[in-house]
């Protein structure tokens, strides 16, 4: 799996016109599933993404977790995230997972961040977790803070 985290004052994503989700400060993550990606990786990762401290503290430091600030979170799936650029000038999708084993592994990610998430800390806010659409055209919207981005692989 590979996750591109943005740190975001605000993001949302629009599907045919209509608001599908948004949230106020904390993190986007595009989302790219590969072919060898497995339940396992989908713990991994979301272990990762809710523990990831790229949230400043009071020394203004980078110690602080998407948790540790009652963050919200916005996973967009992102299957284009998975192509190999290596070669030419067309991008090859022969890594990326299937739609439908994507699908399932988006969804078992977005289960098992709930889960975790939920254990981590009671107080998070209503709606702490949103969702883009998978395999739906989305606008993504977002104000990124800092630019604050990092590639993490599974």
């Amino acid at each position: 799996m590979i996750a591109l985290l943005q740190r975001v004052k605000t993001a949302s994503v629009t599907v045919d016109s209509k608001k599908v989700a948004s949230i106020p400060q904390g993190l986007l993550v595009l989302l790219g599933v590969e072919k060898h990606d497995d339940e396992s990786t989908a713990e991994r990762l979301a272990e990762k993404i809710l523990k990831y401290r790229v949230f400043s503290d009071t020394e203004d430091k980078m110690n602080l977790s998407v948790m540790d600030i009652r963050g919200s979170i916005l996973m967009v799936p992102q299957f284009t995230l998975a192509a190999d650029t290596e070669k030419g000038l067309r991008p090859s999708f022969s890594k990326a997972a299937s739609p439908e084993k994507g699908l399932a592994l988006f969804t078992q990610l977005i289960d098992i961040m709930r889960v975790k998430g939920d254990l981590m800390a009671s107080d998070l806010p209503d709606g702490w977790l949103q969702t883009g659409q998978f395999g739906a055209d989305m606008a993504v919207e977002l104000l990124n803070d800092g630019p604050v981005t990092f590639n993490l692989t599974m």
